[in-house]
């Protein structure tokens, strides 16, 4: 039997537990352990990877869809989608940048979202921060 059946089976019988929680109890984890979750989410990949010592948290890291669909130039030096899609975006007040900003949101991202306008120097001419 595949689990989605198995699932499906469960959850049409009323049951809706959906994991075995035996394995949640700190106090049965080993004092040095790992873990790691991947999904296929709307937007792409996500995954999770945890490292606990001690019962604590010593490192946590997650790579979300966007982390991938926003990616900057690659080592062919090839345009990420979000600067290809500024390119050319006309801009009518550069103090406040706000095409730049809705172009950004116009991705969907799923992270905070704030844009810093730099010159060829990487100086830094305007931020910009939604609400």
């Amino acid at each position: 039997d595949h689990w989605l059946d198995q699932l499906t089976d469960n959850m049409g019988r009323g049951e809706l537990a959906i994991h075995d929680n035996s394995k949640w109890d700190p106090s049965t984890w080993p004092a040095d352990c790992t873990g790691a979750g991947f999904h296929e989410a709307p937007r792409g990949a996500l995954g999770h990877w945890v490292h606990i010592r001690d019962g604590a948290i010593a490192n946590y890291q997650c790579v979300v869809p966007s982390t991938w669909n926003a990616g900057p130039r690659d080592a062919s030096d090839q345009r990420g989608p979000y600067e290809e899609a500024l390119l050319g975006t006309p801009v009518a007040d550069p103090e406040q940048p706000l095409e730049i900003l809705r172009t950004v949101h116009s991705f969907d991202p799923c992270m905070a979202c704030g844009v810093h306008v730099v010159d060829g120097r990487r100086r830094e001419l305007a931020r910009v921060r939604a609400a």
